[in-house]
């Protein structure tokens, strides 16, 4: 029998927001200098959807979820720091992602569980190239550090680009991307800014990270490593988290006051990166293959949360439907509605189970990589089908949702007991539950923070284009050419096998190839426990 595995420090939500308040990161939001990130109002709904991933690792029934044994200390650790050698391990990491995402909407933790395992990646493949193992043994003490602090991660990957048509050293304004301006005995001095970092406030660190592919010419352009969010010469421009505001506590936004992201552009000037920090710097033939696996794990992690995002929807609508006086089981155009709903979410979300199972170790690391066809299109099916979502919800929903009069009329002694009398719809669901229902819609798909959600599912994580181009660089259309033409029996060797079509290297449609999807190759191991079983949550009384 197994001894247990030791436990890493696992903070508490409380005990997050009192890490942050030992630093002293320089941010502006609203154009005021914020003097506590852990204690600014307007920061509280994104800090609140970071500290749910930290209680949640402590509830015995989802610690089984929530946490994971690191393998290469013997710790258990919070799921979102955890580096995946399985196809379980990608599997429960998905439905860990769906589970805080159905509280939160976007807990955006698991940004670090993606950087994490595509640097784990390329640690390996550069000292794999250099016949080395220094990069991977600086990888691992800044893992277990992180892990053994429980840290959350910001990614600084997105730069400001400038001039889309220009790479990085044609661009007129150098700081348009982050680059290394010098190095030292100490380590690497960086500048430039980064556009979109999410919860970039309220993180203990930054990992700076490529955007890009890099060519030679782009060598100081092609940079990775950890940054302090209080280093110095870092600055941070934010926008607030969610909707905060004295006027939301009559229930307005009922749910962007509670949980919220900001983002930030991250400017650094002349930033020293010690060595230790340093994951490479100038390598540029390394750029485009982290940024690739970071995508390749993001893009399937982006499907558990929009599918928690979807099960609000689902959810709200049918709770909508019922205060409306309706059966969605009766009534054939609100369950049409309905479940096209639920087909949306579960269809990309097959995509990332898809993505789970069919993934591999990668040939480097050992770590495993989501099968990358099934991570993008799940990503391409949420990026598209948001609006769809938001649609669906307004349909089942009814006008209502936008035409309340607002939340101070349920105070007005005036017009507030006559509101609840000709707004009721369902004897059996009280007026203040229905228009509750009512803005809880609102707020997810018609308000501000509606709108966020439908622009972050579209281009996080990449554009839909990106997608598009790794799905076509990945899946094998080669076998399917060579499927039909064995069928119409062209190319038969007199031996009854496939023989090589003239020219066949040449043919841009059979460059991609790959083993049956019914193999063992690439799959979980037989008898593998994929996911860990979690107690349905009791009924609220």
């Amino acid at each position: 029998m197994n001894p247990p595995a030791r436990a890493a420090t696992l903070m508490s939500g409380d005990e997050y927001r009192e890490s942050l308040r030992r630093l002293s990161p320089t941010v502006f939001v609203d154009g005021r200098r914020v003097e506590s990130v852990a204690d600014e109002a307007a920061f509280a709904p994104g800090l609140n959807a970071i500290a749910l991933t930290y209680d949640y690792a402590l509830k015995p029934e989802y610690a089984p979820l929530m946490t994971a044994v690191q393998h290469t200390s013997g710790k258990r650790v919070n799921r979102l720091t955890h580096i995946d050698m399985s196809g379980g391990d990608l599997l429960n990491k998905l439905e860990a992602v769906r589970l805080v995402c159905q509280e939160t909407g976007c807990a955006q933790r698991y940004l670090t569980h993606d950087a994490l395992n595509a640097l784990a990646q390329v640690s390996a493949r550069i000292d794999n190239a250099r016949g080395t193992s220094e990069n991977t043994a600086r990888f691992l003490n800044y893992l277990h550090r992180v892990q053994d602090q429980d840290l959350t991660l910001g990614v600084a990957m997105t730069d400001a680009k400038g001039d889309r048509s220009r790479r990085p050293h044609q661009q007129a304004n150098v700081d348009s991307y982050v680059h290394v301006v010098e190095r030292n005995a100490k380590g690497i001095v960086i500048s430039g800014t980064k556009a979109i970092v999410t919860g970039a406030p309220y993180m203990h660190e930054l990992l700076v990270m490529p955007c890009r592919n890099m060519g030679k010419d782009d060598a100081d352009f092609a940079v990775c490593c950890a940054v302090p969010v209080d280093a110095p010469g870092v600055v941070m421009v934010a926008r607030p988290a969610g909707r905060p505001g004295e006027k939301l506590e009559h229930g307005d936004a009922l749910f962007s006051r509670k949980y919220g992201q900001s983002t930030a552009v991250v400017m650094f000037d002349k930033v020293l990166v010690p060595w230790d920090n340093v994951f490479y710097a100038g390598e540029w033939e390394h750029s485009g293959h982290l940024t690739y696996s970071y995508a390749t794990h993001h893009r399937q992690t982006c499907i558990g949360a929009r599918a928690g995002f979807g099960d609000l929807l689902i959810g709200a609508g049918a709770l909508m439907c019922e205060a409306n006086g309706f059966d969605p089981g009766r009534e054939t155009h609100l369950r049409e509605q309905m479940v096209e709903l639920i087909k949306i979410t579960e269809g990309f979300f097959a995509c990332g189970v898809a993505a789970s199972v069919y993934g591999k170790p990668d040939e480097h690391s050992g770590t495993f990589m989501p099968d990358p066809v099934f991570s993008n299109i799940g990503k391409l099916l949420l990026a598209t089908q948001i609006y769809d979502m938001h649609r669906i919800a307004h349909y089942v929903s009814g006008g209502l949702i936008v035409t309340l009069p607002g939340p101070d009329e349920d105070h007005n002694p005036e017009t507030a007991a006559r509101l609840a009398d000709v707004l009721r719809a369902n004897p059996a669901v009280p007026y203040e539950q229905r228009i509750q229902t009512a803005r809880f819609i609102e707020d997810l798909t018609a308000g501000y923070q509606g709108g966020w959600y439908s622009v972050i599912s579209l281009h996080g994580g990449g554009s839909p284009e990106a997608m598009k181009q790794e799905i076509w660089r990945n899946y094998p259309v080669g076998s399917k050419v060579e499927l039909v033409e064995r069928i119409l029996e062209r190319g038969i060797a007199s031996d009854g096998t496939p023989a090589a079509a003239p020219h066949q290297e040449d043919r841009a449609i059979t460059r991609n190839r790959q083993p049956g999807k019914c193999c063992d190759m690439g799959c979980s191991t037989p008898g593998q426990p994929v996911m860990v079983d979690l107690p349905a949550k009791p009924a609220k009384t």
